[in-house]
């Protein structure tokens, strides 16, 4: 198929009709709010479980779960209003994007929280094409936000995108519920805080119960595109009966696509990938994209089929353009070198059904460079000039995995045995127990910025803290 130019508006219904099994739904500003898109954070219900079972209640902007799907060009500017109709107060945080601090979301410290029955205006331009994520962020209480359901996707498109006959937006959950089809309340509790986290067991693509379905032709291209919106859950995902080509990671391109091995993906909370894959050549044939599990049977997340007769080869998988607002290169030998010693939480075991920790313990549970705070502090764990390089290193002395989130910046993640990076970027890293991972960035970013757990009920009971940029 010839490349042609797609409008806008074109490509959207496009992309809308290729995701029309699930709930990723698109807001688009009214003339009312004078091109503000307006997204309420109001209750809602939701069919998780089927009948005889009761809707699930659940908090949701414009009442949704996820979200909507937020889509721009690159270069132009997002205009949000964020609506408070909860009983808590929310922000909106713009996961990943390499935004201006006053915009960052950050509860408490780049922004008061928007209190109920009120609104805040968030407009920036992101610097950046790629795949985002937007949520409230406040602590305590970001655990319980995102547990009910306060986050969507964004999608800042390239100036070209690559060629693909369908694109798949795909967000992942995971619920925990109660016999009445309740969201389980106890967020932040010890039993959970102090151990591997909040994995419900009912997992969700875009608010589906998995498996879901998609039918293509023979040989369609796909472009799937992933947001992980767990609270705690490590997947581990694999790709079965089809070759997918990582294009880009949490946002940003790689410095060349690449096929994954053993076609299997680590996708820590919060995290995202951008990649391409041809469905196999005969119709009637099935690929999967399958969610291996840890001490549970393996689970398929979505069913891809064929059906109808095959298109026309393509070209070759080719990489995306690589973002000349990056570095091309980190002088390590001269970076501000920061180690983030974690520790904190229980042993395993600890934190089981039946053995929970004391009654009466209480937060904070984890610590950072021997700091447990609850909150942030009213000093940066460090602070730099502006276009200073500087190295992370994290260092956990948990007995758990952890997921850890730099604000504002996209790093290298370094190699463990030579002075190497890995071919893409990131802004979370998952650090093994008992492990050491160092990352590198520059610090190009002005403001304060967070660091932080994406393991939620960690973050808010002692694993945040931030560094600024002057």
């Amino acid at each position: 198929m010839p490349d042609r130019a797609i409008s806008r508006r074109l490509f959207f219904r496009q992309m809308m009709a290729s995701i029309a099994f699930t709930k990723v739904h698109a807001e688009t500003p009214s003339a009312e709010n004078k091109g503000i898109l307006v997204l309420e954070a109001r209750e809602g219900a939701l069919r998780l479980v089927p009948d005889p079972a009761k809707e699930t209640p659940i908090w949701g902007f414009n009442g949704a779960v996820p979200g909507p799907a937020l889509r721009f060009k690159k270069g132009e500017e997002v205009k949000v209003r964020l609506v408070n109709k909860l009983e808590q107060p929310l922000t909106l945080s713009w996961h990943g994007v390499r935004i201006i601090n006053s915009m960052d979301g950050v509860g408490g410290l780049t922004q008061k929280p928007v209190p109920p029955g009120d609104s805040f205006d968030y407009r920036f331009t992101p610097p950046d094409s790629g795949l985002y994520w937007y949520h409230s962020h406040v602590l305590p209480f970001v655990s319980e936000q995102l547990g009910r359901g306060l986050y969507g996707a964004m999608i800042v498109e390239e100036p070209q995108p690559p060629q693909a006959d369908r694109e798949l937006l795909v967000v992942l959950a995971d619920w925990a519920l109660d016999e009445d089809a309740k969201v389980e309340a106890g967020f932040n509790g010890a039993a959970s805080a102090m151990g591997a986290g909040r994995i419900g067991s009912l997992v969700t693509v875009n608010s589906e119960p998995v498996p879901v379905t998609e039918t293509l032709a023979p040989r369609a291209r796909l472009r799937l595109r992933i947001v992980s919106a767990v609270n705690a859950r490590v997947m581990f995902i694999s790709f079965d009966g089809v070759r997918p080509w990582i294009l880009s990671v949490d946002g940003q391109p790689c410095d060349d696509a690449f096929e994954p091995v053993r076609r299997t993906i680590p996708v820590g909370p919060g995290a995202r990938f951008d990649m391409l894959f041809d469905l196999p050549e005969t119709a009637g044939a099935e690929a999967k994209l399958i969610l291996r599990g840890e001490n549970e049977a393996d689970r398929p997340l979505v069913i891809f089929k064929t059906e109808g007769e095959a298109r026309d080869s393509l070209p070759p998988i080719a990489s995306l353009p690589r973002n000349p607002l990056l570095p091309a290169a980190i002088k390590l030998q001269a970076s501000r070198k920061i180690d983030i010693v974690i520790e904190g939480g229980a042993k395993p075991g600890e934190t089981s059904k039946d053995s929970p920790p004391a009654s009466d313990k209480a937060p904070p549970y984890w610590s950072l460079n021997g700091v447990a705070q609850m909150g942030f502090a009213s000093n940066p764990l460090f602070s730099v000039k502006r276009g200073t390089p500087v190295t992370l290193g994290f260092i956990n002395r948990t007995a758990y995995v952890q997921q850890m989130h730099v604000h504002g910046h996209h790093m290298r993640l370094l190699h463990d045995l030579d002075d190497g990076w890995e071919p893409y970027w990131r802004d979370c890293v998952l650090v093994p127990e008992g492990r050491t991972k160092h990352v590198a960035f520059i610090a190009d970013n002005p403001g304060k910025w967070v660091i932080e757990s994406l393991m939620l009920e960690r973050a808010a009971t002692g694993l945040a803290t931030w560094f600024e940029v002057t």
